[in-house]
């Protein structure tokens, strides 16, 4: 009995990260809710309290050896690019959930694109394929009638979406040349110290003075579990499964997000946006589950307990 419970509950914890990432858009409009938030002050709150849980959990996940000069200006830009990805991901949100996560997962789809280039891996037919897959995804999701969103807004939430991805794509390609310097938690805690007050100096002028303190302590709680709690469970069975496993269940996140928006907030969805939200993610599926390395830089999954799009909180690999 206890053998089939250990084999279940690495997936059973993989599975709930992903679920909770997807409910982000429940968080952030329940906390909009009580009080109007920028993305700015929303992303400024969350990065806070990811800084400082990963700053705790870096006391015992640290390399002792110092830091490259290199990996330090690593870490310089992983704060910066980590603060816009969060920044337009959120913003995303506050237009129309389906479209914001969806063209999020754009993300394994340009490093699959940059690799060549920044980490000399080779391209596969399968990572073409799955490219042009992605993209034409996303003009299928884009066409007239693709949502019940007006065409501006659906470009705009689009636009944000890909922003974001682009700027996490980077943090995973960034990653690979820290790696050696810094534990994951460590990572995490020193670009945050750079992301946080570069988030908070985005919040317009007035909005501290006037901040809601009932709506941010809710999103500051509320941010550990789809942060913190999730990135430990994921990490933990992310240690106990194959990388590919883990990272086609990490698709649960969208779904979730998607039904979240349908359901909660009567998002509706057209044909022409679920065949191309289908393809973006088929493509996602298409790198991320290809040969080992492949799969590992593209989302962002390695043996050293690297996490994916929806993460937010990246635990070292002791192993």
């Amino acid at each position: 009995m206890t053998q089939p419970l250990s084999r279940v509950l690495p997936y059973g914890a993989v599975a709930s990260a992903a679920i909770a990432w997807g409910t982000w858009s429940l968080i952030l409009r329940h906390a909009e809710g009580m009080a109007p938030m920028s993305s700015a002050l929303e992303s400024a709150i969350v990065m806070a309290v990811l800084t400082s849980v990963s700053g705790v959990t870096s006391l015992r996940d640290r390399i002792a050896s110092p830091a490259s000069f290199a990996a330090r200006w690593w870490i310089v830009w992983l704060g910066v690019a980590d603060a816009l990805n969060m920044l337009l991901f959120f913003a995303a949100y506050k237009i129309t959930i389906a479209v914001a996560v969806l063209t999020h997962y754009l993300a394994p789809i340009f490093v699959a694109i940059a690799s060549p280039l920044l980490l000399r891996e080779a391209v596969t037919l399968r990572t073409a394929l799955a490219v042009v897959g992605s993209f034409l995804g996303l003009a299928v999701m884009l066409g007239p009638g693709g949502t019940g969103v007006d065409g501006a807004a659906l470009w705009q939430s689009a636009a944000l979406g890909a922003g974001s991805a682009l700027f996490y794509a980077s943090n995973v390609i960034g990653n690979k040349f820290v790696k050696a310097s810094f534990s994951t938690s460590e990572v995490m805690f020193w670009h945050g110290t750079i992301s946080t007050p570069l988030l908070a100096l985005c919040v317009p002028r007035g909005e501290w003075a006037a901040v809601d303190a009932h709506a941010a302590t809710f999103l500051a709680l509320a941010s550990i579990g789809p942060g913190a709690l999730a990135g430990l469970a994921f990490v933990w069975g992310l240690r106990r499964m194959p990388a590919a496993h883990a990272s086609t269940l990490t698709l649960l996140e969208p779904l979730v997000a998607v039904v979240a928006g349908s359901l909660v907030f009567g998002e509706a969805l057209g044909t022409r946006a679920l065949v191309g939200g289908a393809l973006i993610l088929s493509g996602a599926l298409a790198v991320m589950t290809a040969r080992p390395g492949a799969a590992s830089s593209a989302m962002g999954l390695d043996d050293r307990g690297q996490v994916g799009p929806g993460d937010a909180l990246r635990v070292e690999d002791d192993a």
